[in-house]
């Protein structure tokens, strides 16, 4: 993991919260992860999405993720429970797509 770590994903404080991401990017690992593992999104089909990324620098996001799931994981809950949390407190803020009639 930590070749993969130093060529393509860094933690920077100040970046994207200090939170994993691809170097070079503020595309963070739990946004890969979110596209591919939990919305079912291939690899190309994140990368015509974002072509600015390499298909190397995508795996490695996944690769960095199978090897610290709890921890990414427990940061995709802890967004969640941020954005409840926010709809709770602040309902006038919070816009929702219109939706098709």
């Amino acid at each position: 993991m930590e070749a993969v770590m130093t060529q393509h994903i860094e933690m920077t404080p100040g970046v994207v919260g200090g939170r994993p991401r691809i170097k070079g990017h503020r595309i963070r690992v739990i946004d890969v992860v979110d596209w591919c593992v939990h919305g079912g999104a291939t690899v190309d089909e994140y990368i015509e999405q974002f072509p600015q990324l390499t298909r190397a620098e995508v795996h490695a996001a996944l690769a960095f993720y199978y090897d610290n799931v709890q921890m990414i994981e427990d940061d995709y809950v802890r967004g969640r429970e941020i954005i409840e949390r926010f709809k709770r407190d602040f309902p006038d803020r919070v816009r929702y797509p219109r939706s098709e009639e």
